[in-house]
Formats: C-alpha cells, structure tokens, sequence
C-alpha cells in the first residue's frame, strides 16, 4: 500500500472520529443539566413520599393476583357472588362461562325475569323465549324491545359471562393459559396498568417543579446570559425528569418482579422480568415522556411550568374513559393521544386496546416534535 493509499484509507475513520467529537462537544453541557435535575430530585423528601405512596397503590391492587394458584381437593374459595356473574377473577372461583352454555343460561334468566317483573304466566315466558331461539343475541334483544317493551336483555346475557368453577375446572383453565403465555406475561401487564396509573400521577406532581426555578424572572433572565445551546438546555431538562420517571419505573419493575417470584413460589409459574421490562417500556414510559414534554412546552411558552398541571389532569381523565364499540357495548378500547394504557378486563384476559401500538408511536413522535418546538422557543426567548 502507498502513501496516498494509506490516507485515503484513514480519511473516513479520522472524519468518523471528528464527527463524534463534534457531536460530544455540541450536547456536552447536556449531561451536567439533566444530572442536576436528578439529583436535585433523589435528594427531595417529596420524591420519596410519592415513590412509597406508588409502590403501596400498586402493590394494594396486584396482592390480589399473587394469591393465584393450583387449587388442592381440600382447598374451598368462599364468597357470597352469584352463579353466573359480568366479571370476575380467577382467584375469586370464576372461570370464563362456555359460549355453548351462555345461551341457555341467558334464556333462562331472561324467562324468571318475565315472569317476575312482567308478571307472565310460565307459559307466555315459555313462549316468548321460544320465539327468539333461532335469533343471535343482538337481534333477540332487539326482539324484546319490539314486541314486549323490555328493554335490557342484554344485561342478563352480559351477566353470564363468568361461572363459578370446581377446583377441577379452576386447574384446567389455569394450566390452559399458561399454555400460552408465562405467569409473569399476564402480572407484567397487570403491572403496567395500575404502575401507569399511579406514574401518570406521581409524574404529574412530580414534575411541575423541574421548570419552576428556571422560570423565575431572574434565574430565567440568567439563563439566556450563559453559553448554553437551546438544545442542550431542552433536551437536558427533558433527560433529567425523563431519568427520574425511568429510575423509579426500573425499581418498581425490580421490586415487583420480586414480588412475583416471592408469591408464586412454589407454584411453578415461570417468572421472567424481561416481561415486566417489556412492558413498561411499551405502555409506561412513551407516556412519561408525552407529560414531561407537555411541561417543557407550557414552561416555555407562559415562562411558568404550573399551567400544565391541570392540563395534563384532563388528560389522565381523558385517558381513563371508557367508550363504545362497533356493536354499541360500553368499555375500554383506548383513546387518540391518552396518555396511559389500561388493561380494565380480568387477570387472564391481556388483550391490548387496539390502537394503543399506534398511539404510543405517536406519542413519542409527537414529543420530538414538542422538543425541536422548545428549542426554538428557547433559542427566540434569547434573542
């Protein structure tokens, strides 16, 4: 190899490592901003009452799902529920109702309704429930309303969905679906609706405060003096709430994990806590980081971050309601821009909303964009 070989062969390594270098140097105060941040917030007695009340909340709502188990001949779940009732868990003595055996039940509640709040004989109940056997359940509601003026069939059908089970049928469905998925896929997604919950608000109160010393007049006006890029100042304070959401978020995946391994021992179950790092990473965190956004816009644009405290309760709420489907049942199916994913159903019944993939993407798009926006808001400011 000559010389001239030699360095065009170390042209785009020396060219790499000078863009490195640049890019070290561009974002280099960066790191010390979102550093302070963390610290500042590790250091607040604030912080740590928040992350306890999180752990409490979170703990109170899943000791219930840690108590799931093969059940021994001698074991008994007593409690004072129906037969058949709208939901109910597992460790409660539910299982899901056979589709084959809703029918029948649904028709049998619907004839004792008849007879007891519509006054029928047992022959005009017989009669009517006949005449909507070959019908689906949409249209034999509908079939009531028509020709009877009763309204709420669909309730009784609503209220066969789970059945109390024999431990033998309670073992059955448990091993069926760990058939299909590992124990600590189900409680990771349990865990990520009430953790989202509870972060949602703990991140609320927690970092309205992250832009609230900047934002004071003179510390604002001091600000600008310094030799900071718009850039490095955005995404610094941005890094640093984001860092105190993704520390507490790790330790509850920990905690939790443990939690799990220490309440099903014995049992069997596998426990994975990749499963619970999946699952924050997809439902929790691209939340955190649409709310420290929403701070770092109101802080800049009203120089104040408080504005947005109540903003991003309505947000919360928004994100909590419920909505109707297609078929024109009340539920959760996931909103546009929430904030939080909920998994409302039972503890086996993990089925994500459907547009919560799409909505979380957006989120952490619509928070990029929120970013270049503070940045050139900052970079105006001081000018």
């Amino acid at each position: 190899m000559n010389r001239r070989q030699g360095h065009s062969a170390l042209c785009p390594v020396i060219s790499k490592q000078l863009l490195i270098v640049i890019g070290i140097r561009r974002y280099q105060h960066m790191l010390p901003i979102a550093k302070r941040a963390i610290k500042n917030y590790l250091k607040h007695p604030l912080f740590w009452i928040g992350f306890a009340i999180v752990i409490l909340g979170v703990y109170q709502q899943l000791s219930p799902c840690l108590t799931i188990r093969y059940l021994s001949p001698e074991d008994q779940i007593q409690n004072n529920y129906p037969q058949t009732v709208h939901s109910a868990e597992l460790y409660e003595g539910y299982i899901p109702t056979p589709e084959s055996e809703r029918r029948g039940l649904w028709e049998q509640s619907m004839r004792e309704s008849l007879i007891s709040d519509y006054k029928m004989s047992a022959a005009e109940a017989d009669t009517a429930v006949n005449s909507v056997k070959k019908l689906n359940i949409a249209d034999a509601c509908v079939y009531f309303e028509d020709h009877y003026n009763y309204f709420g069939a669909d309730y009784f059908y609503d209220m066969t969905a789970y059945q109390k089970g024999t431990n033998d049928e309670l073992n059955a469905y448990l091993t069926e679906m760990l058939e299909d998925h590992p124990f600590s896929y189900y409680f990771s997604r349990r865990f990520a609706d009430f953790a989202g919950l509870f972060m949602g608000f703990f991140a609320t109160i927690l970092l309205s405060v992250l832009f609230l010393q900047d934002t004071r007049k003179h510390t604002y006006e001091l600000l600008h003096t310094k030799p900071v890029r718009a850039g490095n100042y955005v995404l610094g304070k941005v890094l640093g709430g984001f860092g105190v959401c993704l520390i507490t978020l790790g330790i509850l995946c920990l905690v939790f994990w443990i939690l799990c391994l220490a309440g099903t021992k014995g049992n069997g179950f596998e426990i994975r806590l990749l499963d619970f790092i999946v699952a924050a990473f997809l439902y929790i965190l691209p939340n955190m980081l649409a709310i420290i956004c929403i701070y770092a816009l109101i802080s800049l644009l009203f120089k104040n971050p408080l504005p947005a405290a109540p903003i991003l309760f309505l947000l919360i709420v928004y994100s909590n309601m419920g909505s109707r489907n297609a078929e024109g049942r009340f539920g959760y199916y996931g909103r546009a821009m929430a904030i939080m994913v909920r998994f409302p159903g039972t503890f086996f019944d993990t089925a994500q909303p459907p547009m919560v993939l799409f909505n979380q993407t957006f989120l952490i798009a619509a928070s990029a964009c929120i970013l270049l926006l503070c940045a050139a808001l900052w970079k105006r400011r001081r000018i």
